[in-house]
């Protein structure tokens, strides 16, 4: 994708997971059913039609090692399994995942700090119902050009928890692209593959952390609108493979 058009485009991808679900669900739900079926509140997200060209994200429920687990595949491609919420109240974000393969065998370097290498091969990102009055008033402008195009209520905050394996755990920062969203890896450089790793956070503290900027002293952190899984790859043309599990909130 030229990256000259790549802000707004990814600010749609990411909003339209917010606006158009069939029905809401008060908590979120199972990744995985006891049934081990797919889970009708979740659902997929890839880029706008404008950017059809672009392969969609692989995920498929299916077994690692005799469990059951959401399985997410790249290949040059991109997309999210999204879960909305109702302005959900705040507490503790908890999953299991497990990279089995980094993202390997592009044309480029994956960096998330650069918008050539602007990739990720596993990530959990939660939607914040973000006052738009608190955004800076250019990327604020970006923000409402990507909403009257879309038409839709996008997100004015994205927090990520991002696997990544070039730079170690604990990097913070924001999107090369925008501002609206900004990640922290959890597991990073050097992070075991092929074995599951436990996360919990407290993302109202993350947030609080990560948009201290656009956080007024004393101001509550936004409710959340919504929870996604997500992995690309379309920007270095690699391909990786993880899987996420159990994730849910914890109050």
């Amino acid at each position: 994708m030229n990256p000259l058009l790549k802000p707004i485009p990814a600010l749609l991808a990411l909003g339209m997971a917010c606006a158009t679900a069939s029905a809401f669900a008060q908590s979120l739900s199972p990744l995985v059913p006891a049934d081990g079926t797919a889970a009708s509140t979740w659902r997929f997200v890839g880029f706008p039609k404008s950017k059809a060209d672009i392969p969609a994200t692989r995920f498929e429920l299916a077994d690692v090692q005799g469990e059951r687990a959401l399985k997410v595949s790249t290949r040059a491609s991109y997309g999210t399994w999204v879960h909305d919420l109702p302005k959900a109240e705040l507490g503790r974000l908890q999953w299991r995942w497990r990279l089995d393969q980094p993202l390997t065998g592009g044309q480029g370097v994956a960096d998330i700090q650069t918008k050539a290498g602007d990739d990720a091969a596993l990530k959990v990102c939660v939607m914040f119902d973000h006052p738009l009055d608190r955004v800076p008033f250019g990327q604020r402008t970006l923000l409402r050009i990507a909403r009257s195009v879309s038409g839709e209520d996008l997100p004015a905050a994205t927090l990520c928890y991002v696997w990544d394996s070039v730079h170690p755990a604990g990097l913070q920062g924001a999107n090369p692209y925008t501002q609206r969203v900004r990640f922290i890896t959890l597991q990073g450089k050097g992070a075991p593959l092929a074995q599951w790793q436990n996360e919990t956070r407290d993302v109202a503290a993350d947030f609080a952390k990560l948009f201290a900027d656009e956080l007024p002293a004393g101001a509550a952190v936004p409710k959340v609108r919504a929870v996604l899984v997500g992995a690309d790859s379309d920007n270095t043309g690699s391909q990786s493979v993880g899987w996420v599990q159990a994730l849910g909130w914890v109050k």
